[in-house]
């Protein structure tokens, strides 16, 4: 026999084989893809696809966040993300799930697949739409939405009105989210019959257990998804899973999903005490709440002003930033940075969170944000001080302005706890002069403001938050081409803010008491930013602190770490206050300046800096360490080199910490006398 004819023969069964095995493996696939239990998986692999797009164009719309990005550090956090996107659609689709899989023939018909499809299309969707509200509110909050959201605008009258606006301005995202509805519905999967077909007996006996155990297969799958992974030892990840994969603590907003970071955090134990220390004696030593000032001189009655202005990041000045554009840069707050050089302000200054809500705790009663917005967890209701409160003991009077409706943002319930005694809002200042968004205009209010002042009686303490400097970034109409357009939609609402205050000022510089007066001007927290150097995960934090006391000698430009929370203790020590309080900030005027230092939390990671150094601890152990003023854009980690400095740092920010869990659990926030 001829080899060639052999071998070609050979050789064509082998193609022959292959084909047969090849159609096989197509029908079952075409079988398992018609049913049910094929059906579920395949709409749940589409779901995976579209939650990557999300992530992807996430990352896209948001790329100057997130500095020194590399492609493959990228691909790293898009892989760390599958097990997020994976728990997520388990507990969204568990639902659709047990519609699909529940071992009965009844799945085959028609009215039951359609409302199988229409609960998964509408589950979904709703899941997408908010991976896309994150692509914009990550700008402003740095950090995925979690459960406490809706506790957050739940007393706003507006929300709607706030909602359809950044509808149209962010048109690019919401046509991005229907894109993806119109995929999601359009790519359902149906089974490939969809109405009863008669088993015979034998069939029945093969059908049946082999659908319960694929029953039992898939939801043994889906509680490892939830999970996050298999074992006994497993624990159900958490948001902070997403800490091994990133470099700084922003990057996790990449890895993470809105869906996954709303169903973690609801009903959830917000604080827990980590028992760093078994000695509460050595914790204090190291660090405590609880300040025993002891001044040289008499307690020293001045009114006290503060000024909280919404969105003004330090970058907006060109007080802080000559170095910037090459020298160029002159920023947005001309007044402001004339008042800058005339007070007590501070190089490296922070904020204690990326929220209004987290400024007022943060700013006037010294307790900073770790976690949750203090204003939104159950501890909201402990026993507090505040500024006002403890002033009250020397015979201050004090109220608390905003222009917005009373309630917003739960500004008067938390000026109520904190102590204040009268509280002036849009009920107070009438139905005008607003901006069609969220409040008054912001010169109107400043004017009101500093003429209710003029009627108060003496020593007072007040407080004031701005509002115009917020999204939509609207100025007054008359206002048009008077401030710099910038390159931010914001910069012309800091420069239109900074003329109100301008106006502000020089309407109080005609009170009598004007020089007997200290004013603090701070902001709530940052907003858009046009330079890489303050998108960091430190710089991302930083607002301008300024004490301000006319004709005095308080005129200083301080390179040591402030923060929101030492306002409060810097304001007594300044009035030679001399009696025991609470705060966690502390008194830059009398502290050792190797003891400063400024601390808030970022994305589950502690952010703690102390002379040059910048740590960041995730609970556990220290993710990274920089020195944050010689390397800027934080590129170069020294976790692990400069172990004597990290140990130190690490030891005070447990006792922090710790001081922070156990005060909020057991309702240790306010210092009570022994008598």
């Amino acid at each position: 026999m001829n080899i060639s004819y052999i071998c070609a023969n050979n050789i064509n069964r082998l193609f022959i084989g292959k084909n047969m095995i090849k159609k096989i493996l197509q029908k079952g696939f075409k079988r398992v893809a018609a049913e049910p239990v094929g059906v579920f998986l395949c709409n749940f692999a589409l779901m995976l696809a579209v939650y990557y797009l999300c992530r992807i164009f996430f990352f896209l719309a948001n790329k100057s966040y997130f500095t020194g990005m590399t492609f493959s550090h990228l691909v790293e956090l898009l892989k760390g993300g599958f097990q997020f996107d994976i728990s997520a659609l388990a507990y969204t689709n568990a639902i659709y799930m047990l519609m699909q899989i529940i071992p009965f023939r009844f799945r085959l018909n028609r009215i039951y697949q359609n409302t199988a499809k229409w609960i998964f299309v509408v589950i979904n969707s709703i899941a997408v739409i908010a991976n896309c509200i994150d692509v914009v509110y990550f700008r402003f909050a740095s950090r995925r939405t979690t459960v406490t959201v809706f506790t957050e605008f739940q007393n706003e009258g507006n929300i709607l009105t706030i909602i359809g606006y950044g509808i149209f301005e962010y048109w690019y995202v919401s046509l991005f989210a229907l894109l993806l509805v119109f995929v999601i519905y359009k790519l359902y999967r149906f089974p490939g019959a969809v109405e009863k077909q008669k088993l015979s007996f034998k069939s029945r006996l093969v059908y049946y257990p082999a659908h319960t155990l694929l029953m039992c297969v898939i939801i043994y799958g889906a509680v490892i998804g939830m999970r996050g992974g298999a074992g006994v030892a497993t624990r159900p990840i958490t948001l902070s899973n997403a800490n091994k994969y990133v470099d700084k603590g922003n990057e996790a907003a990449i890895v993470l999903n809105t869906p996954f970071c709303i169903i973690r955090t609801a009903d959830k134990k917000i604080y827990v005490n980590p028992q760093y220390f078994d000695n509460e004696a050595r914790m204090s030593e190291i660090y405590s709440p609880l300040h025993h000032p002891h001044p040289q001189e008499e307690f020293n009655p001045l009114n006290v002003v503060i000024i909280i202005v919404e969105s003004f990041g330090k970058e907006y000045s060109g007080f802080f930033n000559s170095h910037l554009d090459g020298g160029t840069y002159r920023g947005y707050t001309p007044f402001l940075d004339s008042l800058y050089a005339e007070s007590l302000t501070f190089t490296y200054s922070y904020s204690n969170g990326r929220k209004s809500i987290d400024a007022m705790p943060s700013i006037l009663s010294s307790i900073p944000m770790f976690i949750e917005p203090f204003i939104l967890t159950p501890y909201s209701t402990n026993e507090i001080s505040g500024i006002a409160d403890v002033l009250k003991n020397r015979g201050y009077y004090s109220a608390f302005f905003h222009g917005a409706p009373n309630g917003s943002m739960g500004f008067q319930a938390y000026a109520k706890s904190a102590g204040f005694d009268d509280y002036f809002g849009l009920n107070e200042y009438g139905n005008k002069d607003l901006d069609g968004m969220w409040a008054v205009w912001d010169e109107e209010f400043l004017q009101f403001y500093a003429v209710k002042m003029g009627e108060l009686r003496q020593p007072f303490v007040t407080s004031v938050f701005t509002a115009s400097s917020h999204h939509p970034f609207r100025i007054p109409p008359r206002y048009e081409g008077k401030f710099p357009e910038g390159t931010q939609p914001i910069h012309k609402c800091v420069g239109y803010t900074d003329y109100a205050l301008r106006r502000f000022f020089s309407t109080m510089s005609q009170y009598e008491w004007y020089g007997n007066t200290l004013f603090v001007l701070t902001a709530d927290h940052t907003n858009q930013t046009s330079h890489a150097e303050y998108s960091t995960d430190i710089n991302s934090y930083s607002v301008p602190i300024m004490f301000h006391h006319p004709g005095s000698g308080l005129k200083k430009l301080d390179t040591l770490p402030m923060q929101q929370i030492d306002i409060m203790p810097c304001i007594l020590g300044y009035l030679n206050y001399d009696s025991t309080y609470f705060a966690f900030g502390q008194d830059v005027f009398s502290i050792d300046s190797n003891d400063r230092f400024a601390v808030n939390y970022n994305n589950r990671l502690y952010q703690f800096m102390q002379n040059d150094c910048f740590l960041q601890f995730d609970g556990q152990e220290t993710k990274s360490v920089y020195n944050y003023k010689s390397d800027v854009f934080l590129q170069h980690n020294l976790a692990g080199t400069v172990t004597e400095k990290q140990r130190e740092m690490e030891t005070k920010l447990k006792a922090i910490i710790q001081q922070y869990m156990s005060g909020m659990i057991e309702n240790r926030l306010k210092y009570v006398s022994e008598n």
